[in-house]
């Protein structure tokens, strides 16, 4: 038999006393029989992600390098843990002017966290790294209110310490306002049925939350249900649909060296081709399903025990322009960035931050406002158009089982869902 024992401290001097109570717990735990892959002792006391030259290239060619969020960024890096905090707040007061000076805003919300975390990782198998692991995050909100009508705008950013990902936004913030402002006016969408373009944001967020979590092995080994649903070889898609999982892309926040049980970052197909091929492991899960560790045990800090967690997931680029996935639309929907939304196994809801109506193929009014629903596995065999666009969000958080904001990343092209349910008047 064997369990798991977990404590957590700060304090060197109650190491002895703790890991004897990590002992009871494990010995009180074990019920059933404990199975780990296996892994060779790693000693990293520098342990940095430097990716190979051939590796960057394959990303310079998949990614917009002249966008912000761009994992090859041609902006020079600012180390944000070398910015003076007055630096710093200069900049969010200038974003802040902007904001209110807009008409019909009436209040502002700007969240602002950069960490670095020295992360020291000891196993009794002989493994000792040691990572640092900086992160910074901006999230604006521009609320607008006319009467008593009140609507909002948002922008979220983030990095792995890049302050330089967050300079030069005054263009950006002038926008967000002004959009919270045109909301007021922006009328409802019809409820029904349409063909819908995602942008980049939603899409991302929507392969991440609706069709991601279904991919942690710890989720899929304890729910007999999602087994049967989720088994390998099932298709899913058309053979133009590719999702991935990648801890090993430079300059994204779900990026380490390293996780935090010692594994090796690994990038992971989930889907290729439309058909399901892989999932994201633990050490644990990995050894119960048989199958390959990849990386994905995560802990937000030492407060908590690893658990299987995405880093980088996004649709991998096709080969469709935005322009002709607007021209074959008569009426549809166009969605962009997000507010929030739930799952609940394969059903989704996600609500977008902005939207327009597609009228005979060109892009029409503003709307307010929409919601997204339905089922994902439904939804990603509607995907029948992928751009050659791929983006990466960095400004959003994951979290589970307790441990929430985990920095990761998501991303996709713009993809056309040719019908989903669009909630609205």
């Amino acid at each position: 038999g064997g369990g798991w024992g977990f404590v957590s401290f700060n304090s060197f001097n109650k190491l002895r006393d703790k890991v004897a109570l990590a002992v009871e717990e494990a010995k009180l735990a074990s019920r059933e029989e404990l199975k780990l892959s296996l892994r060779e002792p790693v000693v990293d006391m520098m342990a940095q992600f430097h990716p190979h030259p051939s590796l960057t290239l394959r990303y310079a060619q998949g990614f917009d390098s002249g966008q912000a969020l761009s994992p090859l960024p041609s902006r020079e890096r600012r180390d944000s843990a070398i910015v003076p905090l007055a630096a710093k707040k200069e900049l969010l007061d200038e974003y802040n002017d902007i904001m209110l000076s807009a008409g019909k805003i009436q209040s502002t919300r700007i969240d602002y966290r950069d960490v670095r975390r020295k992360v020291i990782f000891a196993s009794s198998e002989g493994s000792y790294i040691v990572q640092s692991k900086p992160d910074l995050i901006l999230r604006l909100t521009a609320i607008a209110r006319e009467n008593n009508e009140v609507q909002q705008a948002g922008l979220s950013l983030g990095s792995n310490g890049d302050f330089s990902a967050i300079e030069g936004l005054h263009h950006q913030v002038r926008e967000l306002a002004r959009r919270a402002a045109a909301l007021l006016h922006a009328p409802q969408v019809k409820g029904g049925e349409y063909t819908v373009i995602l942008d980049p944001v939603l899409a991302g967020v929507f392969v991440h939350e609706a069709f991601g979590h279904l991919s942690e092995s710890d989720f899929v080994y304890q729910n007999e249900q999602l087994r049967n649903i989720m088994a390998l070889g099932r298709r899913f898609g058309a053979r133009h649909l590719n999702i991935v999982d990648d801890a090993t892309i430079p300059d994204l926040r779900g990026s380490y060296k390293y996780d935090d049980e010692g594994m090796p970052a690994s990038r992971t197909y989930l889907i290729h081709g439309g058909v399901l091929v892989g999932r994201l492991h633990s050490r644990e899960t990995a050894a119960k399903m048989g199958e390959k560790p990849t990386g994905n045990a995560r802990a937000i800090n030492y407060l908590f025990p690893p658990i299987v967690r995405m880093t980088n997931t996004f649709i991998e680029p096709g080969n469709s322009s935005f322009e002709e996935m607007l021209s074959e639309i008569k009426e549809g929907v166009y969605v962009k960035d997000w507010y929030g939304g739930t799952t609940s196994l394969e059903m989704f809801t996600f609500s977008a931050g902005e939207a327009y109506m597609i009228r005979q193929g060109k892009l029409a009014e503003l709307l307010r406002p929409v919601v997204l629903s339905g089922n994902v596995f439904v939804t990603l065999g509607n995907i029948d158009a992928i751009g050659s666009d791929l983006k990466m969000n960095q400004g959003g958080g994951c979290g589970k089982g307790g441990q929430s904001p985990l920095p990761v990343s998501n991303g996709s092209p713009h993809i056309r869902v040719r019908s989903c349910l669009v909630g609205g008047k």
